[in-house]
């Protein structure tokens, strides 16, 4: 009976000291590590990950860094901030940054910020050190931002703008483009509503202070601090180049209505030419009948042989007047 019941325990025992050898094999190092650096995590808790499929090394490396720093996060906490896809090593190091720069900033905020798709480390430190974007942006095709004055001359600048990341409109908050459009359309709506280019020249700080007082940096994931105009140059004369090209297009519309004009004259002219050879044509037609007329006439005995002569005679003396005057002989002939 004792021999039957050691052939059963001893295989229990032998699996419950492999797999008790399997787990301190496993996290053995890393409870030695947590524990050492008063960053307690309990075996539970290790064994939890592994199923839940935690990389326990990350968990305990950053509730080290938390620890160490001064700050209290939980493990449970940095779990489900793993779980959910976020990068926890990247958060510890943001929340230990702002801590040292005094900057407000909670493990529940810094996770929001993490899982929107934002650099919470990099906001940390835009925090601490503002950074410049140019304007234009360096990804623009366009190396400036051309606006015209209202004498038509065209301007050409540069800005830079030094902001600073606002962790409290971080999620949710526009991007640099954003930015960088707005400081754009300041830019040209302020060189637009000046009556002449060279007060820019003079002061082009009046843009910078303008594009301020518009509150660009509202709704966006930073603050303005401010806007330098880096460079100001004299483009084209916009308004001469319109207005030429407004006189041409004068010049185009004035030959197309003269144009007009002359081909109705023409077809005026052809109309009354051929109204012209319709009239002659009817007079050589009543012409042609004459003969006939004066040769009824003689059968009638209407028209006497001195008459008749008298006739020719009058019609000789036509002849001859228009040979005289050089003109062509159109009458009828008998």
């Amino acid at each position: 009976m004792t021999s039957e019941i050691q052939f059963i325990v001893w295989p229990v025992v032998g699996i419950f000291g492999l797999i008790l050898f399997i787990i301190l094999f496993k996290f053995g190092f890393l409870w030695i590590q947590a524990f050492a650096s008063g960053a307690r995590v309990s075996w539970m808790s290790l064994i939890g990950m592994w199923f839940r499929k935690i990389n326990p090394n990350v968990i305990v490396e950053s509730r080290i860094m938390v620890v160490k720093a001064g700050l209290n996060v939980e493990a449970k906490h940095l779990e489900s901030h793993y779980l959910a896809g976020g990068n926890v090593p990247n958060v510890i190091r943001a929340l230990i940054a702002a801590n040292k720069a005094n900057i407000p900033l909670l493990f529940s905020k810094a996770a929001a910020i993490d899982l929107a798709g934002r650099d919470v480390l990099d906001a940390v430190q835009t925090s601490v050190n503002p950074k410049v974007i140019d304007c234009p942006g360096r990804k623009s095709k366009k190396k400036t931002v051309d606006a015209v004055a209202k004498d038509g001359i065209q301007l050409k600048a540069r800005a830079r703008v030094t902001v600073r990341a606002n962790l409290d409109r971080l999620v949710g908050g526009a991007t640099e483009e954003t930015i960088i459009a707005r400081v754009g359309e300041g830019i040209v709506t302020t060189i637009g509503s000046v009556e002449n280019y060279t007060k820019v020249l003079e002061n082009p700080d009046m843009i910078s202070k303008k594009v301020l007082e518009k509150g660009l940096d509202s709704g966006t994931a930073f603050d303005i601090l401010s806007i330098d105009i880096a460079d100001v140059d004299v483009g084209d004369n916009i308004g001469a180049k319109l207005q030429a090209d407004q006189a041409e297009a004068d010049k185009r519309v004035a030959q197309a209505k003269a144009e007009k004009r002359r081909a109705m004259a023409v077809a005026h002219e052809q109309e009354k030419i051929a109204e012209i050879q319709e009239n002659q044509a009817k007079v050589i037609m009543a012409e042609a009948e004459i003969p006939q007329a004066i040769a009824d006439s003689f059968k009638q005995g209407k028209v006497g042989l001195m008459d008749y002569y008298k006739l020719r005679n009058v019609m000789a003396d036509s002849s001859m007047r228009n040979a005289l005057a050089g003109e062509t002989n159109s009458g009828f002939k008998i």
